[in-house]
């Protein structure tokens, strides 16, 4: 089956809205290069405030200073509009208008005060009040959430909606695909697989075991597109002879831990995700997300990372 089969077959299954959402997604364009190597990745989400941090992070200190004042110039902005809605509130307010309101919330928010414009009526009072209250409590969360954000690494790591079972090179294999949203280079990521199930012990007792699953390759030297994690299941598995009746009676789960270290900024991130038995395909494949153009240049599509296909 090629390729524009599949993807055929793929569309097929989904509503008018899902299609034009994953062609819309998928014109989201970005072209990364690895070493020599140039890859242009389709259907990556840009929703700046899911990744505030990296922006922030990865922002040329330009760009930063002016996003840090275009945010005051707005915030005062928005309370010189409030004290203009009352009647003459400021004394000896210049120039008249906006301007001068505008100015005065600037002195206010930073409570500089220097005298010459005051609040005159107790509707100005309160709109100083509150500002006041604003500016001190902006400046206290602000420097707090931003030492947070800054000493806080997160991960950005798609995870394939279902885990997939089905043979690899002649072998039963459970298979979990990932991928590095923020296209940044994770380095040494290593993955950890753990099943977690309700059994029953020599003397009766029920209780949740633990057991870790091996996988054919639990390290990645560098991170920064996708990562097919596979466990083989043979007779050393806990898994070996289960099936899908079997883990749902079990209650059991998957748990995969992904953890590396952001090249960005040199910090250790971990990223979880959890499967339950109802997410499991038996006898399925993923579609494949990289393929090369007539050029030689190659895509990785993301819109199809939940995709798969009976083997």
């Amino acid at each position: 089956m090629t390729a524009n089969t599949d993807e055929r077959s793929t569309l097929a299954k989904l509503s008018d809205e899902e299609r034009a959402e994953r062609d819309r997604r998928r014109r989201r364009t970005q072209v990364i290069r690895l070493g020599n190597r140039r890859v242009i990745t389709h259907g990556l989400p840009r929703v700046i405030w899911h990744d505030v941090y990296h922006y922030a992070m990865t922002a040329g200190w330009p760009l930063f200073f002016a996003a840090v004042g275009a945010l005051f110039l707005i915030l005062n902005a928005i309370f010189a509009v409030i004290f203009m809605q009352g009647t003459d509130p400021i004394a000896n307010i210049l120039p008249r208008g906006f301007w001068g309101a505008f100015f005065f919330s600037v002195e206010t928010l930073a409570t500089v005060g220097y005298g010459d414009m005051h609040p005159q009526t107790f509707f100005a009072h309160v709109v100083a009040t509150v500002e006041i209250f604003v500016g001190m409590s902006f400046i206290a969360l602000f420097t707090g959430i931003m030492f947070a954000r800054f000493s806080r690494p997160r991960a950005r790591i798609l995870f394939a909606k279902h885990v997939v079972i089905g043979p690899y090179e002649g072998k039963t294999t459970l298979t979990i695909r990932a991928a590095n949203a923020r296209q940044n280079v994770i380095v040494d990521a290593s993955a950890k697989l753990r099943l977690i199930r309700a059994e029953v012990s020599a003397e009766g007792h029920t209780l949740r075991k633990l057991h870790d699953l091996g996988l054919v390759r639990s390290e990645h030297p560098i991170f920064t597109l996708s990562w097919t994690i596979m466990h083989i299941i043979d007779e050393s598995s806990a898994l070996y002879g289960a099936t899908p009746e079997s883990l749902a009676a079990s209650d059991a789960g998957l748990i995969l831990t992904i953890a590396g270290v952001d090249e960005t900024t040199s910090q250790t991130m971990l990223s979880r995700h959890n499967y339950l038995p109802n997410e499991i395909l038996w006898q399925h494949r993923y579609e494949d997300l990289l393929f090369t153009d007539e050029q030689g240049v190659d895509h990785i599509d993301y819109t199809r990372i939940h995709d798969t296909r009976p083997v």
